[in-house]
């Protein structure tokens, strides 16, 4: 067989074995849009009932950790999350964040959570819209409600094991 031959059966065998094929690696990367996000807020407004005051809703999932929105009408208990910390951006609405201090009238939930009737020395900061927040793991926290709503996007971030 000439040389010519020969590289012309050695490009066909390539081509045609599995093992020499290029397949596109899957990509688990999740992305909702602009659009998307405002759509799911839209929704989420829709469905809340009259007595109401907070509405979550996954966005989001990579296995346990998850994305989600919050649409709050009225501020919840302030919390503790022990072994998570909390990555959050304000997408509408506005509001305050008082963290840090300390929990009064401490009591753990089920889920493992820490509520109080109210924080006692921490931080108080306004909240608009694009603002992000970072609150470590066993920070005390709370959201109050200024307007008519405060909208999140958030994740809890389990705190690595030592």
């Amino acid at each position: 067989m000439s040389p010519l031959r020969k590289a012309a059966a050695l490009v066909l065998l390539a081509a045609a074995t599995p093992a020499f094929a290029e397949t596109p690696p899957t990509d688990p990367t999740g992305l909702a849009k602009a659009a998307d996000i405002q759509a799911q807020v839209a929704t989420m407004a829709r469905e809340m009932k009259p007595d109401q005051h907070f509405a979550w809703r996954p966005l989001l999932r990579d296995g346990a950790t998850i994305a989600a929105l919050e649409y709050w009408t009225a501020p919840g208990k302030p919390a503790i999350h022990p072994t998570d910390a909390e990555y959050t951006t304000v997408i509408e609405g506005a509001g305050t964040l008082v963290s840090g201090g300390r929990m009064v009238d401490p009591v753990t939930t089920k889920s493992g959570m820490i509520e109080g009737s109210r924080i006692e020395g921490g931080t108080t900061r306004d909240l608009k819209p694009g603002d992000v927040i970072l609150i470590p793991a066993g920070i005390p926290h709370w959201f109050g409600i200024t307007g008519g709503k405060l909208v999140l996007l958030g994740m809890k971030l389990a705190r690595p094991a030592k």
